[in-house]
């Protein structure tokens, strides 16, 4: 049965209470009144910060009468400054809860603000390490309701943030439970207006942690499967969302990829983010493309461990070859089709540092899910032939 975009619209809870459906964010107003916010702050990026969307966000927001400010000084990979200074700014304007609106990097500060602005010390103290996380005052959080603007990171349904230490140029993951937004309004229309090569990097980014989700080896079964339905949907819509960014039937069941990779994470990710981590924290590339072009090298050196579970994917995918082999030659095609590049150096990432990238991916903890726990010399070998292009 074929979709129509009337059909894709529900309220979920599904880890958190999600309105979902195109036309949506004129409900950001009412969320953030539901949640007793009076006069909330706008976090995003720069690159949204002026486009109608936003506005018309603040303009939802008066509608109900609130008060509602907006900051952007975010980077494409948020580093602690940002969440410092837009702490700052939560108190000077005497805000009482948070947007967080946008790609990852938006959303993923402003989770980072709304947790600190009621800490003591540095948003670093809260790595999720250990138990810092019971190091956090919950009644200090501010309340959050997150509005994603791509179909990639999934942050809007996630309990952490990843920050860069510009200090020691280390990308950190900062967790805790009260992270999770309180609402999410999932307009898929918020999309339309992606570029091609975003669409398609984003998109990327939902399928690495579906997939990398689905080949962890802790046991999680609703995960899997929920995993395993993201994965076809990037198959069935990635390309065609890519091709025409007012396909709002493509966009819609991107938008619920997304999300549902973030939800089957909890299972855990693998070497694919292991290393797109420290990758972006050096060279300040984009998360999604790294994801997407490291991803078939890690397949393969992963093939021992996956290779019945990546068949039974192919099978279920309906691909003609139900096979590793068969589900190596489908990525390949889509990253193709897609215009992503085959190797690392099209990013100008080359293999000078290529000792420091294996020992940075096997304390990422990222590493911790995958299939196979690789050392640091060989996290630096899977690097090398991503630099090179070379595959096994």
């Amino acid at each position: 049965m074929s979709e129509t975009i009337n059909q894709l619209t529900g309220n979920w809870n599904y880890p958190t209470a999600v309105r979902f459906g195109a036309g949506r964010a004129k409900e950001i107003g009412a969320a953030c009144k539901e949640l007793g916010m009076t006069n909330p702050l706008l976090i995003t990026d720069p690159g949204l910060a002026s486009l109608p969307m936003v506005q018309d966000a603040v303009a939802s927001c008066e509608a109900e009468g609130l008060k509602c400010a907006v900051f952007s000084e975010v980077k494409p990979n948020p580093v602690g400054e940002n969440v410092d200074a837009g702490v700052k700014v939560y108190h000077d304007g005497g805000h009482d809860g948070v947007i967080a609106f946008g790609g990852g990097s938006g959303l993923d500060a402003a989770k980072a603000v709304a947790l600190m602005v009621g800490q003591d010390g540095s948003v670093f103290d809260f790595e999720d390490v250990g138990d810092n996380w019971t190091r956090v005052k919950p009644e200090g959080v501010a309340p959050i309701v997150a509005v994603p603007t791509t179909s990639g990171t999934g942050s809007e349904v996630g309990r952490a943030s990843v920050i860069t230490d510009m200090a020691n140029h280390v990308k950190k993951i900062i967790f805790h439970p009260k992270m999770l937004p309180s609402i999410v309004v999932a307009d898929p229309g918020l999309t339309v207006g992606l570029p091609p090569h975003i669409t398609a990097a984003t998109g990327m980014d939902a399928l690495s942690h579906n997939l990398e989700a689905y080949c962890s080896p802790f046991y999680h079964p609703m995960a899997e499967g929920i995993a395993i339905e993201g994965i076809r949907l990037v198959k069935e819509y990635l390309p065609a969302a890519t091709k025409d960014g007012t396909d709002l039937v493509a966009r819609s069941q991107m938008m619920a990829a997304s999300t549902m990779g973030a939800t089957a994470f909890q299972r855990g990710l693998g070497g694919m983010h292991a290393l797109a981590h420290p990758l972006g924290a050096l060279y300040d590339a984009h998360h999604g493309m790294l994801n997407a072009i490291l991803m078939p090298y890690v397949l393969v050196r992963n093939k021992d461990a996956v290779s019945d579970r990546l068949s039974r994917l192919a099978a279920y995918l309906g691909l003609a070859d139900a096979s590793f082999y068969g589900f190596l030659g489908w990525i390949l095609e889509l990253r193709k089709e897609l215009g992503i590049p085959h190797d690392l150096s099209a990013l100008n990432i080359s293999d000078e540092k290529a000792e420091l990238v294996g020992k940075m991916a096997v304390e990422d903890p990222s590493s911790g899910g995958n299939p196979i726990q690789l050392t640091a010399a060989e996290y630096t070998e899977v690097f090398l032939n991503a630099v090179s292009g070379k595959l096994d």
